[in-house]
């Protein structure tokens, strides 16, 4: 039996701020340690900016956890963001029926 949770993915800039980055440990301590600036994991955490496969492997490699992981969430927020959208992308795409 398959239980189906209706939960929105979850943007992992969250989850590297809240579960992956040591508590009480500032954006700025965190960025010299992966060696990224302060700005750009600030925008990551905020989640203005998608998690790319260097700073997942970075995160990986500084604190733990798997650059697959992290990737895997960025992959799944960003389909349901544009799941949103499907209807919207319907009216703009020709289906192509080849017979």
């Amino acid at each position: 039996m398959t239980i189906k949770l209706n939960m929105k993915p979850e943007h992992p800039g969250g989850v590297i701020l809240n579960w992956i980055l040591p508590e009480g440990m500032t954006i700025t301590e965190a960025a010299k340690r992966l060696g990224v600036s302060r700005q750009s994991l600030d925008a990551l955490v905020n989640e203005r900016r998608s998690v790319s496969p260097e700073m997942a492997k970075r995160l990986e490699l500084t604190f733990g956890g798997t650059a697959r992981t992290l990737l895997n969430m960025q992959t799944h927020y960003d389909l349901a963001k544009v799941e949103e959208r499907v209807s919207e992308l319907a009216e703009e795409v020709e289906p192509y029926n080849a017979r």
